[in-house]
């Protein structure tokens, strides 16, 4: 990345602030649908559009703590895999241990769900997520940086930042803008006029 101008990187953050929560959001939605024993699909994450913030946190932790260690796919697998777990484990225990909030998931109610450790974090999802981790710093940043690289760069800039931007004030309307502004949030609209089916966890 140390090769891209200021017009590149800010494109190449916006993708990957966009792709990363979709593709954790997708993970979910399939997961829960084989969870469910492949009869019930849920629409997952707490916004309008398909994306899930924590997926997007956990790209760029991954980002940071291996920019030095790319050439070691090892230690990328090993960084990814102890980041993703503390994140999750403090996620949890913070949100829904401590501050009470409604709870997102619950590996007690799994499938799949050995090593798992009070609910928040276990072993099948930490290694999904190392795995992912490569496949973030081997796959899809190499061709984020080749996609940003091309002569389509102006385009790409604006799209991007577009797109960023929607995904970002859906997150925000739909954390605390709707209650300020005593609107209905995704949640509400998606179950009451569109029949969407959310997952519970108590």
């Amino acid at each position: 990345m140390k090769d891209l101008n200021t017009k590149q990187k800010i494109t190449l953050i916006c993708l990957l602030i966009v792709i990363s929560g979709i593709i954790g959001w997708v993970y979910e939605f399939f997961f829960y649908y084989m969870n469910s024993g492949f009869t019930t699909f849920y629409f997952r994450g707490g916004n309008f559009l398909p994306w899930i913030n924590i997926y997007m946190y956990g790209s760029f932790l991954i980002l940071f703590l291996t920019r030095k260690v790319k050439d070691k796919p090892i230690l990328v697998f090993l960084i990814s895999l102890i980041t993703t777990g503390l994140l999750e484990y403090f996620s949890g225990y913070v949100l829904y241990g401590k501050l009470g909030w409604t709870k997102c998931w619950d590996y007690n109610q799994e499938i799949l769900n050995f090593g798992n450790i009070d609910g928040y974090v276990c072993l099948r999802s930490v290694l999904v997520f190392a795995f992912a981790g490569l496949l973030l710093v081997y796959v899809i940043v190499p061709l984020l940086i080749k996609l940003v690289k091309t002569k389509h760069i102006k385009v790409l800039f604006i799209i991007s930042i577009v797109l960023a931007s929607i995904f970002l004030f859906d997150e925000i309307y739909n954390l605390f803008l709707y209650k300020l502004l005593n609107l209905p949030d995704s949640h509400y609209i998606y179950t009451k006029y569109l029949n969407f089916k959310y997952l519970y966890f108590k």
